[in-house]
């Protein structure tokens, strides 16, 4: 039986999967229409968006949501980083960034797997890095071209899926994720 992966976003989808075929796993994806939940904390907005979307599937299924935390902006674009992204996309954070020695940033990744009638259960993930002074590479999706993970000098956008899905704040919060989820079930 596949474990349901409700997201809209293909992409998110596909690194997901390489990591769960990797643990024997496979996931199916769902797209809903729900209420896109408005909240300042990852982990309130994927609790609330498991809830939603468990209660309209009738079965277990898992979300994810995720954020970029720029240091020298105070943490934006952090849980709206899906809507400045599609508002000025990478090209309007560089921007913001022009003339910032302080380029520090943070990608955190929230997963939360619900049951009907249970509670969610949340797994975390985030790494640490910086963001670049241009956009570098084709890979990945969203802000991958423009952070540059620590210590590995490359943006998330000029490594392979399966390079980055070992240092990820995705592939840390999905990890935790399905070695919980193996063992409990």
């Amino acid at each position: 039986m596949a474990l349901i992966f409700v997201t809209g976003n293909r992409h998110k989808f596909e690194e997901v999967s390489e990591i769960a075929e990797n643990q024997g796993l496979k996931l199916e994806m769902r797209e809903l229409a729900c209420r896109e939940v408005q909240a300042d904390e990852l982990e309130e907005i994927a609790r609330q968006s498991a809830i939603d979307a468990c209660a309209s599937l009738g079965k277990p299924c898992f979300v994810e949501d995720a954020g970029l935390f720029v240091q020298a902006l105070r943490g934006f674009p952090g849980p709206y980083s899906s809507y400045v992204f599609r508002t000025i996309g990478n090209k309007g954070l560089l921007r913001l960034m022009v003339g910032v020695s302080n380029r520090q940033a943070e990608f955190r990744s929230v997963v939360a797997y619900c049951k009907p009638r249970g509670k969610p259960r949340v797994f975390t993930g985030k790494v640490k890095g910086s963001i670049s002074l241009e956009t570098r590479g084709t890979q990945g999706f969203g802000y991958d071209p423009i952070f540059l993970a620590k210590h590995i000098g490359k943006t998330f956008g000029e490594m392979k899926i399966s390079r980055k899905n070992k240092i990820s704040h995705r592939g840390r919060s999905f990890e935790k994720f399905i070695k919980w989820y193996l063992r409990t079930h």
